[in-house]
């Protein structure tokens, strides 16, 4: 089968997500998570990218990021990939490949997207059913962006800094949007998106990435993701 498609458009942020080869574990103890967040962020640096929303998770990573190149995205989780995986199966004695083929993305639009899709990635602990709370997960960019606990791997998005003025009062309305579940027509679109590749947004947000691209990206759903609700 030929692989789907992957787009990348500079300053604009991309949601990826890696998985496990076979939903295997990627991570055993705590300091595979620290190491993995090392690694990432000298990546990160070194490609021109920048993070705004993280979580791993013990068979796959998701991440919100913006990178400043078109190739900044590969070279960051190609950095990654190259330094983990051997510190991995040096570690436990394996050998192979530790991811389920090449990482998925996909686009995100500004504003409402960007915050859904941070939201997404920070309650994937909870939908699992490892927490009560997203502060309840030790590992997710959730103790930074609500509750001022340094991590220098995260970078705040232009659509979180426009939350509010001062620091604390962004962190109290993002951590207010914590407080109802996205609805699950948005669950279902970030999902999609990311596993077709296709861009998370408002039908003229893809046409604006097709006019930029010069290529058709295909579409998920037209439209705003309809609010988010108690569930």
């Amino acid at each position: 089968m030929p692989r789907k498609p992957r787009f990348f458009v500079p300053d604009i942020p991309n949601h990826v997500i890696q998985r496990g080869i076979n939903k295997s574990a990627v991570f055993f103890e705590e300091e595979d998570y620290q190491h993995y967040k090392h690694i990432l962020y000298e990546a990160a640096e070194s490609s021109g990218v920048v993070i705004h929303a993280y979580v791993l998770m013990t068979n796959h990573i998701h991440l919100l990021v913006t990178a400043d190149s078109q190739r900044g995205i590969s070279l960051m989780m190609q950095k990654v990939g190259r330094f983990y995986v051997p510190y991995i199966n040096h570690k436990y004695g394996q050998s192979g490949t530790l991811w389920d083929g090449r990482f998925k993305s996909s686009l995100v639009d500004s504003d409402f997207y960007v915050l859904a899709c941070m939201r997404y990635i920070e309650m994937n602990p909870v939908r699992a059913g490892m927490v009560k709370s997203p502060q309840g997960y030790k590992w997710s960019s959730y103790l930074c962006n609500a509750l001022d606990v340094h991590d220098r791997i995260v970078t705040p998005a232009p659509s979180y800094l426009s939350l509010a003025i001062t620091k604390k009062k962004r962190q109290h309305v993002y951590s207010s949007l914590f407080t109802e579940h996205l609805d699950e027509k948005t669950v279902r679109d970030i999902r999609n998106c990311a596993q077709t590749g296709t861009p998370l947004g408002s039908s003229q947000f893809i046409e604006q990435i097709e006019v930029k691209l010069g290529k058709k990206v295909g579409h998920n759903k037209r439209g705003r993701p309809s609010h988010s609700k108690k569930s």
